[in-house]
């Protein structure tokens, strides 16, 4: 949830000319205005670095003070551990990673915008999903039901490292995780784990999350390529029959957890021309989220399975 409301606050801030709805780093150039002038960058990051992070700052604090409200309304015990790596065939892993690197991605180009150089925007920002992601193991290790998780902190760390790696390697993002959702038939079953509402569900019901990654072919094809960079190649992860994060308990109910692959399309967002602002600015944020698309499924139980629109 966080990641998302995060990554939705960079067109809201953000001038187009500088983020443009795009993760390419960008050279900006000042024209001289005399030795007792103030350049643009260095006034932008006077007016713009303070109300950055004044607003993160609230915004952060209100979400963490929400979630221990709404979420970990229980009891309180001790700060303890627990590895949780072997449940929910750790697609709550692949979350993780796929909100630290959104989170970093929108702290790099918050960063942009207020002016800070390049370099320092990028390592100042790219962290900063795994600072905000990994407070999170503090609430989770003093309810007696969790524990902090050492293998949660890793996917938030592995995240952030994804978003620094490609923007040193490429300077810009090539291979961009996305998520997607559909609801399924067992969060009615045990919604008070699963989500009873919409909005629940796509946090809690692992069986209707799929994780993608996305890559951006054209990037490396020559400059010549007729290759239309909009269009991507994709491949998603999931799973299904997760009632119960224990494997016993989930076959007393009938049901045996298993793994899905996928591989479809995706069509990039941000590749989209459009001179409007506002489209821009929902095309950054949307680019987050695998539209539906044809898919081809394996999975151990079926075999291949083919979806003529898959979500």
């Amino acid at each position: 949830m966080s990641a998302a409301l995060l990554v939705a606050l960079v067109p809201a801030l953000a001038q187009p000319s500088i983020v443009a709805g795009s993760d390419t780093i960008q050279t900006l150039r000042a024209p001289s205005l005399g030795p007792t002038s103030t350049t643009p960058d260095s006034s932008r990051l006077n007016r713009r670095l303070p109300l950055l992070a004044g607003g993160l700052a609230v915004t952060y604090t209100g979400l963490m003070y929400g979630l221990s409200k709404s979420w970990y309304t229980g009891e309180r015990v001790p700060l303890h551990w627990f590895n949780d790596l072997p449940e929910w065939k750790q697609m709550d892993k692949a979350g993780h990673f796929w909100g630290a690197f959104h989170q970093s991605r929108g702290a790099v180009a918050m960063l942009r915008w207020a002016g800070v150089p390049e370099r320092r925007a990028l390592w100042y920002g790219g962290f900063v999903g795994f600072l905000l992601q990994s407070p999170i193991e503090l609430l989770d290790g003093r309810d007696p039901a969790y524990g902090a998780s050492a293998t949660d902190l890793a996917a938030n760390f592995l995240g952030s490292a994804g978003l620094i790696g490609q923007q040193l390697a490429w300077g810009e993002v090539r291979i961009m995780p996305k998520y997607s959702f559909h609801t399924t038939r067992y969060a009615p079953m045990r919604p008070n784990v699963l989500g009873r509402s919409l909005a629940e569900q796509h946090l809690k019901d692992y069986n209707g999350q799929t994780y993608w990654l996305c890559a951006d072919v054209g990037a490396w094809l020559p400059a010549a390529s007729r290759w239309p960079r909009w269009l991507q190649p994709a491949v998603g992860y999931g799973a299904q029959q997760m009632l119960y994060n224990d494997p016993a308990t989930n076959a007393a109910a009938g049901l045996h957890a298993y793994r899905q692959y996928y591989l479809s399309l995706d069509v990039d967002l941000r590749r989209i021309p459009t001179r409007s602002k506002l489209l821009r600015r929902v095309f950054y944020v949307a680019s987050i989220f695998h539209l539906p698309a044809p898919a081809l499924e394996w999975n151990p139980r079926r075999g291949f399975v083919m979806h003529g629109l898959y979500y």
